[in-house]
Formats: structure tokens, C-alpha cells, sequence
């Protein structure tokens, strides 16, 4: 669901002028105890319609382009044109130099991106300050300018990427061809929500010149699409350079809304998937439902909630706790322009038949049918709402994002304030009647996705989907060069050469307040007055390296249970007390250690800390409670045996690693290593990890630094340290190195029927408590830091071959580990390898100044919106105190990066990135792929799932 739900009521916008009225209006004065969020709403000639902001809490911009136009305005045959549509228009343009659409954005310090769904498409970026003008030129240039450029060659290379996007997400994933299959029984055929957003890969593949021509003429019009800046800008000269950029595009056709289409089911359908990836049986129902800002959608989306959301929800409470059938179950309501779907997913344990997930659903929805729910439950999603509202507008991207979706869909940049109302009226009598009316009883789409191997635990009644797999053929895809389009430049009136830099943006790092509370725990904060908000961590180190061997995944199911009430509150009262807050709280683990995090309002801040408090000090640790989730982390492990990720990282760090040292495990444990931990083994272990010390409570937000060591320092005041806890604490305060092993050749992992291969390329790297690792960090952005690195370069925009690749270094307390990695398609994946491998082994001899002054660039300028949110301030917090860095560190790594030299790359490179000491790891379809990769890299050392030897 699109609603920005928001959950007070003394919210005030000051809007200007409808967007046929180009006037300046002032705003309206407000309350001290209201949010003022102050913009200008108008309209260009074009029909271009333009929203500004400003906030000048940092110095950056973002801009939002909504183009009112996605896959439901395909045809049958014809589809994922929007999608590829977009794909398209961050290729080349006629007046901004070739590739600089993917590359000059970050180049300048900034991000960007794009997406597509059903109803629209939406280009965004966000820069520091000073490249405003050049980033209208930018997106100017993209909506108006491009489709003169667009060669076969590129629409060519672009099919292939989008095809690699596909296989990636959908077709090399458990469960990936369930939205397809959902969306074909659900909505008649020919209806605009029939087939997926990515569409079909034999459309795509058709896709013409002239398809994308027209597709472009059609939609691609300033008089289908919304506009908005935010951030640090001035308003009058923004809209200036608006009118200049923008103004002289034509207006394009004339496209009128689509009508709402919701769609009802004559008969329940029930349809099946014999999944080559799942490893876990999954039923998803499907019921249509109403489209986005209907009345009726806002008491669905509660309903949702009430039925599966927390602990008293009975589709949790039978399906989860009582009958054990499952770790989780999920309900929601996705309201879209033109038709509404509500859904429950139950993804089950292993084994279990799909008959008895369904029985126990149909018994917890005849208990809410009779038992009705908790006025409590109601009362703590509303209490949720202003939080979220704040934290929706907490970014001047976040910020763009809902000015441009509310004016494009609702005609109302300001529309959230019906949300508001109509959230906060939802009533019980409101609940009940939608599932009365909706829900109970209904037809629906039943889909049974389940492992190949496994037809009996399909839903009775299911018949076949009928998904077709694509076949992984050699030399399948068409060739394509790189060669420019012949085209002749259109006229304008304004000059559309790029324009300079303004001038360079103050960058200003945050002050930061640190103290020592009672009990010795560090407390770092920042404070920030721009919402009435807080988000803290408090990190407690130790983590994995505490573990005992044979009793791997501790950690993890230790913090996991501390989330299952206190010794003075049940789970369910815990909830109920956290979400009457309007708070967040959670416990979980990492592999240095465990965090306590926490978000709210700044009011609530004292009675949040006070929770976490007893959280962290009286865990209730039930025998009950401890079994679920046992039984969900060994769901979970056996659920990844076929994520192609997961299983490239686990052979990755299991032959990177010697099997003693404990990195080589996945943090979560294994299978036996968490089958056998009992609750006394997690007792004993909390009595041991969880002590105030070296630990470090982070904290940003609308408060000072006094208000939360006093509010620290009362809550905390009993949690001290053991008196066994010397040894504890010399384990937490300095680096672990790894040894290094003897690596093999390269590795593989089989992964039949794979429509990609996974590429991983992996090597020791240095431990974050030494500078190695932010130099290293700099010294690899021009191999895989993002989209104008090499890697990504090279392997998507040239050659078509992936949908992404990049590069990074993880540290954390030990020598962890630099990857490097990317999913190519299946057919290419000895070609790939070799262009990957040299890449990487060639990167050092090829780095140059120019690279080196481009990383400068880039790392620096980014800072400039390095620290927008509180969730960026806390973390930066959190790093100071878990690898003692100083107060300054943020300004001394910026003279670092400003003194780096290339001799001192190549020094990082030769140490870290030496040939003798990379590791390449291979997932991919053995039968296809094997034999050539072989005759290109020799022999390699076969792992299983699990990154074992098969012998």
C-alpha cells in the first residue's frame, strides 16, 4: 500500500497554488507544535508539473521524476517496455557526453537511480549542492533529449541487461515465479495488471527501434510526469534554472488516467510450482480487493496488521505458536492505481504438507471471526503512524519521493493530510466490515510453491502453473557493438552545454558529545533538531568470538529470544508496551557482538531506554519461546542452501579461512551446531556476553547529551560488571588475525538448472581497527564502488553480461574479507570469469592519476550527505566507539583521501589484492557451465551448499 500513514493530527503543510497557477504564495503561519513541510507547486507550458522544497539542514539536493507511466499501459505480447524503457533512458543523450548519464552523478558525490512498478517510473539523485545545475542538465537532458541516440546496438545490450535483471530476481530465486503466477490467475487476461512489471523475456527479446520510438513519443512527455527538488537550493533561482532546462521540452501527447479496474473471482483458483530452488513449501492466498486511496483500503491495510502483526494476532498465534507449522507469517494490503490485492504468505518448516498450513489458517480466521481482536492492537498501529510520518520525511529524497508521488496519483502534493484522516479514523466497526466484506468467504488465488523434489506437500486441488523455464543454451543471445547512433541534434534555444559547478558546499561534520555513564559504559551522541525524533544503538562487543566450539549460531539465538519478553512482561505485553510508544526496539547480533536498537519520538525517549533496559537485564528466556525459535533459525539455514548468494559467501569464507577460526562459519551457525544448543547453553551464555563492558550506548536525535546520560545513568544503574569479567573484557578490545591457508586453484558449487552463475572473488583483507581498511576501501572504488567502476563498466554496460558488479572491503574485528563479485548469465559465465579475473588481477597496473583524482572526488563530495539521517549519525557513533576511533576521525579520513597517492594505492594493492592470494568461487549450473570453465582455470576444489569438500 502507496499511503503515507501518519499518525497525529496537529500536522500542517503550507501548500502554494494549484498547478495551473504559476504564483508565488507565502506560507502559512503555523503553531509552534506543528510540522511546517513548506513548497511551491506549479506548472510549466509543457505541462510540466514542479515541486520545490527547501531544507537546508545539509548541503545537498535531490530530485524526483515521476513519469505517469508503467506496465499497465503495455499490451499483451508487448510487455516490460517501461521497465526496459528506463533501462534506456540512462544510456546516452544528445547533448551530455556519452556514459556520463551512469557515471558523472557519482562522479560528483552523489547517487542515483531508478525504478519502475505497475503504475509509474521514477528517476531520482541526490548531489551535493554545488552540481544542481549540472544535475537539471542531466535529467533534462535524459527526459527530453535521448531517444534520437538509441542505436540497435544499445536497445540490444539493454535487453540483455534487463533479461540479467530477470534471471537474477525471478528466475534464479526460491519462489520468484510466484508474482506471475499470481497475477495470471488473479486478473483477467488483457487486463493491465496481468503480467509482471519485468515482463516476459520472448517480448522483451521482440522489443523493435520502432516499439521504443513510440513507447518514448507516447509517455515520455512533461505533460505525464511530476518534477520535484528538494534540499539545500534557493527557490527563485531554482525555478529559473527549471524553465531553462526544462522548459523547452515539447509537451508530448496528451494521456489521460486510467480508471480504477478492481477485479472480483468467480471461483477459487489453486495453482502449483515445483520450485528447482526452494527448499521450503510456501502458500500464498490472494484475494482482489480495492485500488490505492480508496476508502476501504486504509481498514484493510489495519486488518492486515491485526491478523498477522504481533503477538496476539491469530494467524501468528495458530500457524506460529500453537500448531508449529511455520517461523513467520505476513499479511498486507497493496493498494495500486487501478486495483487492490489482499494477501497472506506462510512460508512453512521443512516437510510440512500445505493441507495443514491451510487448516490452521481457516481455524485462525473462524477465531478472529469470532473473537474479533484487542482494542490495544488497534491503538498500537496508530501509535506507530507519527513516527513513521516523521521518519517518511526524515531525508530530502525521502521528502521528493512523497511530494512527487501524492501530485502525480492524487493530484495533491499535500494529500497526506487526507491520509492522516482517514488512518486515524479507521475503526474496529471498520475493520470488521472489510473483512466481512472482503476477506471472509472470498474467492482467491491459492498458489503451493514447494521444492521439485516434494509434489506431495502441494495444496490439494493445485494444478500446475504452467511456468516455463528458460533453457540455458550457449551463444542464445544476440550479439551487439558499441557504436554511436548517426543522428542530427535537435534545436533549442537555450544552449545545452554543461554548465560549471557552483560553488564548493561547507562540509560539516556533526559535533559529537561523548561521556562516560556510571557503569562505564561509553555514551556518544549528536544532537539534531530537525524532528522530534530519536535512534540509538547500544553496542555490546563479544559476539561470534565468545562462541564455544560446537555450539556455533549461540549469539544469534541468545539475542533472538531476548526479543521474547522479560521476566516482568510477557511477549505480548512487551509489544503492547513498546508500540503504545510509537517506538521500535529490538535486540539482535552481529558477528562483534550484540545490539540494542531503538527509534521513537523524542518524548518517549526515557520510556524507551527504560524497556530496553529491562530487555537487556531480565530477559524472560521461556522453554516455549526458546524451541520456535530454534526451530525458525534452523528454517531459515536450511532455506539457504539455495540462495546463490548465500551459498558463494559461505564456500567463499570457508576456503578464505582455516576451518578452526571461527569466521569460516556462517554467524548464524549451522544445522548440527544449532540443533544442539538447549536453553541452558543460551542462560549460560548471556551470563557471560552480556556486560556493560567496553560497550557504547550511540544516540541521535532531538535530544542533548545531558538528558540522555541522566536517563542512562537511571535505567542502567544495576548493570555492572561481573567479577569474573577480566578475561571478558580482553577479548573485546583488540583486533583477531586469521592465519592465512593454502588456496586451491578456484572453487565451484553446483547449482542445477542455474539461469546465472555466481562470480566471488574473495581475499584477507584488514581488520577495521587499522586505517588499511578505509585506505583500501579508497583504493578499490575504481574496480567495484559503483556504477562507474570497472567492474560495473565493464561487465553490464559493455559487454551485457550482468545486471551489476561491484566491489568492497568488510573488515569488523578480524582480517576480514574484500570482495569482489557479480551474477552473470549462465551462458556466458567462462567469458565472464575471464574478463572478471583480469579486471581485478590487472587493476593495480592500470590505475592511474585520473583514477586516483576521481576516487578524491567522489569520496570527499559524498560526505556531503554522509551524515542526512539519524541512522547515518548513529552510525557513525558507533563506529568511533567500537574501533576507538577518535573524535575528528571523519576529517582526519578526509585528509587522508585528500593526501592518498598512487604509490600508496599500489602499496595497499600489492598487500591485500596479490594474485597468490585471491580466491575465486564459481555458483552455476555444473552440467552447462563446468567443462569450460575447467579448460579455461584447470582444476578446482568441488564444494557442497555448505561450503564442505565433496569427496
Amino acid at each position: 500500500m502507496k499511503h503515507l500513514f501518519v499518525g497525529f493530527m496537529a500536522v500542517a503543510i503550507a501548500t502554494a497554488c494549484s498547478p495551473t497557477d504559476t504564483s508565488n504564495t507565502a506560507a502559512n503561519s503555523q503553531p509552534s507544535n506543528e510540522l511546517t513541510l513548506d513548497y511551491e507547486y506549479y506548472q510549466l507550458d509543457n505541462g510540466l508539473n514542479v515541486i520545490l522544497h527547501r531544507d537546508n539542514s545539509d548541503p545537498i539536493v535531490a530530485a524526483a521524476t515521476i513519469i505517469h507511466v508503467g506496465s499497465s499501459r503495455e499490451e499483451t505480447g508487448r510487455t516490460g517496455f517501461a521497465h526496459l524503457f528506463e533501462h534506456m533512458a540512462f544510456n546516452d543523450s544528445e547533448n551530455v557526453p556519452r556514459g556520463a548519464n551512469r557515471q558523472m552523478i557519482e562522479e560528483l558525490g552523489g547517487s542515483r537511480n531508478g525504478g519502475t512498478w505497475s503504475d509509474g517510473t521514477i528517476y531520482y539523485e541526490v548531489v551535493p549542492k554545488d552540481a544542481l545545475e549540472k544535475l537539471m542538465w542531466i535529467d533534462s537532458d535524459r527526459f527530453g533529449y535521448m531517444i534520437n541516440t538509441v542505436t540497435e546496438s544499445a536497445l540490444e545490450r539493454e535487453k540483455q541487461v534487463v533479461k540479467n535483471e530477470k534471471r537474477q530476481r525471478v528466475d534464479n530465486q526460491p519462489y520468484g515465479h510466484t508474482g506471475a503466477i499470481i497475477r495470471r490467475a488473479l486478473y483477467p487476461a488483457g487486463h493491465p495488471y496481468s503480467w509482471t512489471v519485468i515482463g516476459e523475456l520472448e517480448d522483451l527479446q521482440a522489443a523493435t527501434l520502432a516499439d521504443v520510438r513510440e513507447f518514448y513519443d507516447r509517455y515520455y512527455g512533461p505533460s505525464n510526469a511530476t518534477l520535484v527538488i528538494a534540499g539545500d537550493i534557493d527557490i527563485e533561482e531554482t525555478k529559473a534554472l527549471v524553465e531553462t532546462w526544462f522548459g523547452e521540452i515539447p509537451a508530448g501527447q496528451d494521456i489521460s488516467d486510467l480508471a480504477p479496474m478492481p477485479v472480483t473471482l468467480e471461483q477459487s483458483v489453486r495453482l502449483s510450482h515445483l520450485d528447482n530452488f526452494a527448499r521450503l513449501p510456501e502458500l500464498r492466498i490472494t484475494i482482489p480487493t480495492v485500488e490505492e486511496y480508496h476508502p476501504d483500503s486504509y481498514a484493510l491495510e489495519a486488518l492486515a496488521q491485526l491478523l498477522a502483526d504481533g503477538k496476539r494476532a491469530p494467524l501468528y498465534r495458530h500457524i506460529v505458536e500453537d500448531d508449529g507449522l511455520a517461523p513467520s507469517v505476513r499479511a498486507s494490503q497493496n493498494s495500486s492505481e487501478l486495483a487492490g490485492e489482499f494477501s497472506i504468505a506462510v512460508r512453512g518448516n521443512a516437510g510440512v504438507v500445505l493441507d495443514d498450513i491451510n487448516a490452521s489458517l481457516e481455524r485462525a480466521l473462524a477465531d478472529f471471526e469470532q473473537n474479533g481482536f484487542d482494542d490495544r492492537d488497534l491503538e498500537r498501529i496508530k501509535a506507530g503512524l507519527e513516527t513513521s510520518f516523521y521518519q517518511g520525511v526524515s531525508s530530502v529524497l525521502n521528502k521528493a519521493f512523497q511530494l512527487a508521488t501524492y501530485a502525480e496519483y492524487a493530484g495533491d502534493p499535500g494529500y497526506f493530510q487526507t491520509d492522516i484522516q482517514r488512518i486515524q479514523a479507521v475503526s474496529r466497526e471498520d475493520v470488521l466490515r472489510v473483512y466481512n466484506t472482503y476477506v471472509k468467504g472470498a474467492n482467491a488465488v491459492y498458489t503451493s510453491v514447494v521444492p521439485k523434489a516434494s509434489p506431495e506437500l502441494v495444496l490439494t486441488g493445485s494444478v500446475d502453473a504452467g511456468i516455463k523455464e528458460e533453457a540455458i543454451v550457449a551463444g542464445a543471445e544476440p550479439s551487439f557493438d558499441d557504436s554511436e547512433a548517426d543522428y542530427e541534434r535537435t534545436p533549442t534555444v537555450h544552449d545545452r552545454s554543461e554548465p560549471p559547478l557552483g560553488p564548493m558546499p561547507e562540509i560539516q561534520t556533526p559535533t559529537v558529545h561523548d561521556a562516560i555513564a556510571d557503569n562505564g559504559v561509553r555514551l556518544l551522541s549528536i544532537e539534531s533538531n530537525e524532528l522530534p525524533l530519536f535512534n540509538f544503538e547500544l553496542f555490546i562487543p563479544g559476539g561470534v568470538w565468545q562462541e564455544a566450539e560446537g555450539q556455533y549460531g549461540i549469539n544469534a539465538l541468545t539475542a533472538s529470544l531476548m526479543n521474547e519478553g522479560t521476566a516482568m512482561r510477557t511477549p505480548a505485553e512487551l509489544e503492547d508496551d513498546i508500540g503504545l510508544l510509537g517506538s521500535s526496539l529490538s535486540i539482535s547480533s552481529s558477528m562483534d557482538g550484540m545490539v540494542v536498537r531503538g527509534s521513537g519520538l523524542a518524548r518517549n525517549f526515557e520510556a524507551t531506554l527504560a524497556i530496553a533496559s529491562e530487555m537487556l537485564q531480565s530477559p524472560r528466556f521461556d522453554e516455549a519461546d526458546f524451541n520456535r525459535l530454534k526451530q525458525q533459525t534452523l528454517t531459515r539455514i536450511q532455506a539457504s542452501e539455495t540462495s546463490p548468494n548465500s551459498i558463494a559467501s559461505r564456500a567463499t569464507f570457508a576456503t578464505l579461512y582455516p576451518a578452526e577460526f571461527r569466521a569460516a562459519s556462517p554467524t548464524v551457525g549451522t544445522l548440527d551446531s544449532v540443533a544442539s544448543i538447549e536453553l541452558n547453553d543460551v542462560q549460560a551464555f548471556y551470563q557471560q556476553a552480556v556486560q556493560p563492558n567496553n560497550a557504547s550506548l550511540s544516540v541521535a536525535g532531538d535530544l542533548d547529551s545531558k538528558r540522555i546520560q541522566t536517563a542512562f545513568n537511571q535505567q542502567f544503574s544495576n548493570w555492572t560488571r561481573h567479577s569474573d569479567s577480566a578475561s571478558h573484557s580482553n577479548i573485546l578490545n583488540e583486533a583477531i588475525s586469521a592465519p592465512r591457508t593454502e588456496l586451491p586453484n578456484w572453487v565451484f558449487v553446483d547449482l542445477p538448472e542455474a539461469k546465472q552463475s555466481v562470480l566471488f572473488m574473495g581475499t584477507q583483507g584488514p581488520s577495521s581497527y587499522s586505517t588499511d581498511a578505509f585506505d583500501l576501501e579508497a583504493a578499490i572504488n575504481r574496480l567495484g564502488g559503483g556504477s562507474s567502476a570497472q567492474l560495473f563498466q565493464t561487465l553490464r554496460i559493455q559487454l551485457g553480461y550482468t545486471y551489476g558488479a561491484y566491489a568492497a572491503v568488510y573488515g569488523g574485528r578480524y582480517n576480514g574479507p574484500t570482495l569482489a563479485y557479480s551474477s552473470v548469465r549462465a551462458n556466458v559465465t567462462s567469458e565472464a570469469m575471464d574478463v572478471f579475473r583480469g579486471l581485478i588481477e590487472g587493476y593495480e597496473a592500470q590505475f592511474t592519476d585520473a583514477d586516483l583524482a576521481t576516487t578524491q572526488n567522489i569520496l570527499i563530495k559524498s560526505q556531503t550527505r554522509a551524515y542526512e539521517s539519524l541512522s547515518q549519525k548513529t552510525g557513525m557513533l558507533s563506529e568511533m566507539a567500537r574501533y576507538h576511533r577518535p573524535s575528528d576521525y571523519v576529517a582526519a579520513r578526509q585528509t587522508r583521501v585528500a593526501n592518498m597517492t598512487t604509490d600508496r594505492v599500489s602499496e595497499l594493492l600489492n598487500q591485500y589484492l596479490a594474485k597468490d592470494q585471491l580466491l575465486y568461487v564459481i555458483v552455476g549450473d555444473k552440467a552447462t557451465q563446468y567443462d569450460a570453465l575447467v579448460e579455461q582455470l584447470g582444476e578446482p576444489l568441488v564444494l557442497d551448499r555448505w561450503g564442505q569438500p565433496i569427496q
